[in-house]
């Protein structure tokens, strides 16, 4: 099974996070903010893994260290229960929804990148700060080495296109995590 517990304590936030790769497109828990806890849930089903949270964040403050810390955490969850030598690698997600439509390619190759072009009209959706989206999708490939493209191809519902982008990164991931036999997929020999 490829999966990863995850334990995070700061003054901050207190973080426990449980990835099943290959889970039943479920989450179960909450990070305090509704609109996060709706992507986390669409991440889930539409990558089709099992996600537990159970989390205490200091939202007196505001969402920042919140949302931030799950990233960094869902990101070291995928680093460890993923063998990159193992994997197809590669994923890539077109994902419409409604008049919103969202873009994401990625390399599950150890060498971390965010490359996120996308607009938001308004501060927040619900208790979710818009520019927190781009804070989060960092701080999940900086810790799980993957090299991540975001485009946001059109919209004007930011509820809309944060979802699209939520779902497209998701199903880019689910590609990329399928198992293959054979030699590492690269012509080095190695990742990373």
């Amino acid at each position: 099974m490829r999966s990863a517990e995850i334990t995070r304590e700061t003054k901050e936030t207190q973080i426990q996070l449980n990835l099943n790769v290959d889970g039943n497109g479920t989450f179960t828990g909450t990070s305090g903010i509704g609109f996060f806890d709706h992507m986390l849930t669409a991440f889930a089903v539409h990558g089709g893994f099992a996600l537990t949270l159970h989390m205490q964040g200091d939202l007196h403050v505001d969402g920042h260290h919140s949302v931030e810390d799950v990233g960094i955490v869902l990101g070291k969850a995928f680093a460890q229960a993923v063998n990159k030598g193992e994997i197809e690698r590669f994923g890539n997600a077109y994902v419409p929804m409604d008049e919103a439509l969202a873009f994401c390619a990625l390399d599950i190759s150890g060498r971390p990148y965010l490359a996120f072009d996308a607009v938001f009209s308004n501060q927040s959706v619900g208790e979710l700060d818009c520019c927190l989206v781009e804070e989060f999708f960092r701080a999940f490939a900086m810790n799980s080495g993957i090299t991540l493209h975001i485009r946001l191809e059109r919209g004007s519902n930011d509820h809309h296109k944060i979802e699209a982008i939520f779902k497209a990164v998701a199903r880019a991931l689910k590609q990329a995590v399928i198992l293959r036999r054979g030699t590492v997929l690269s012509s080095k020999g190695v990742l990373a």
